[in-house]
């Protein structure tokens, strides 16, 4: 039977979770840059919409695997990768482009290796201080190989016919993660603590390593199984999507208290699961039929979503180049003003990469998924 590869299930609650997770991620990476005082306060936990991604991405990625699970009783590698290809891979080699040919993109003066990047093993010794070009791929990095990893994890999973233990296995996941995090806290982070590679020595071993940061996408996982195979479940999410919301948020307002300090002892074994967790919890909100988030449209939020991908591999190359040629301008770039030009600038970016890459690779991808389905 053939497959039309171009229908989706539109999830507007969604949206609005990955418009939010882009939005504090350019907030927190714009404090790099010269900006507005108040962005210190506003700004401070927006690393946390990395995590976002995370939980969202696990939650979609294994979702879709799922479903393929329930209809077919396996997964079809070809279909699954071709699909990962054309979404991620052109718009990250055009950036690798911009970055390694053209060096007035680059927000700072080195990168990483080149190999690095298209092995997406970046985030591995990635040192910051020195070497903070394009650093922002550490999270790429970490869902390329997760996108690697869980679909064969899940016909190994299928084959033995031990699917319904994927909760133990993902909630494993997250205590690995708390435990990795413990002994680096105590075997890494404690020698360098008051000295000068503090910095460099907490990124690279604790906040950039993808068995650091298995929370997000484990919670992800975890929802998206649930929602799948525990009717209980789903009908208690349907049932409960605003106190579901209101409980996310309160457990995230208890999460960023933990995190206050976010290089603190506290804040780095246990602060990534507490948020990871709250924001599972929201996650969930916005897939309930009975809350505010699932209801609820938006234009913008649709849009920014669907640009999020280009923002984010794009959005400091475009700051910086705006900020620069501002000044040159002799107008000043930490002001209000400068910061609105730099987010549409960064929309623009994005736009850019949707009508220029994103949409030919896309048109090129259902037509190998169609001719796919066709033959079989």
């Amino acid at each position: 039977m053939q497959t039309n590869y171009n229908s989706s299930e539109r999830l507007y609650g969604l949206d609005h979770l990955r418009a939010l997770a882009i939005v504090l991620v350019l907030l927190y990476h714009y404090r790099a840059f010269q900006h507005p005082a108040w962005l210190d306060t506003l700004g401070r936990f927006g690393w946390t919409g990395v995590d976002l991604f995370f939980v969202l991405s696990g939650y979609l990625i294994s979702r879709q695997l799922f479903k393929e699970i329930e209809k077919s009783g396996s997964i079809s590698l070809k279909i699954f990768f071709t699909k990962r290809f054309f979404r991620i891979i052109p718009p990250y080699c055009f950036t690798l482009a911009l970055y390694f040919s053209f060096p007035f993109f680059r927000e700072r003066e080195a990168l990483s290796s080149f190999w690095k990047f298209i092995t997406f093993t970046q985030n591995y010794g990635l040192d910051v201080i020195n070497r903070g070009t394009f650093s922002h791929a550490w999270s790429l990095c970490i869902e390329e190989q997760f996108y690697l990893f869980l679909p064969f994890m899940l016909l190994v999973v299928v084959k033995a016919k031990v699917l319904r233990y994927t909760v133990f296995f993902t909630a494993f996941l997250i205590i690995f993660s708390l435990t990795a995090r413990f002994i680096i806290w105590k075997d890494f982070i404690v020698p360098v603590l008051d000295t000068e590679d503090f910095w460099k020595v907490w990124y690279m071993e604790m906040y950039y390593p993808t068995h650091t940061r298995l929370d997000g996408l484990a919670v992800g996982v975890t929802v998206s199984y649930l929602m799948q195979y525990s009717s209980q479940f789903k009908n208690a999410v349907h049932n409960n999507g605003n106190k579901l919301l209101i409980l996310g948020a309160i457990l995230l307002g208890i999460s960023f208290w933990i995190c206050n300090d976010q290089v603190s002892e506290e804040a780095s074994i246990f602060g990534f699961t507490f948020v990871a967790i709250s924001y599972g919890i929201i996650l969930m909100s916005s897939l309930s039929g009975s809350s505010f988030l699932f209801r609820s449209k938006s234009y913008s939020t649709t849009q920014i979503a669907a640009l999020s991908y280009a923002i984010y591999l794009s959005h400091k190359g475009i700051i910086h180049m705006i900020q620069y040629t501002l000044g040159q301008f002799g107008m000043n770039v930490s002001d209000n003003f400068s910061l609105l030009v730099c987010l549409a600038g960064c929309i623009a970016g994005g736009l850019l990469y949707r009508f220029m890459i994103e949409n030919p690779a896309s048109r090129l991808k259902y037509r190998i998924l169609n001719r796919t389905a066709e033959r079989d």
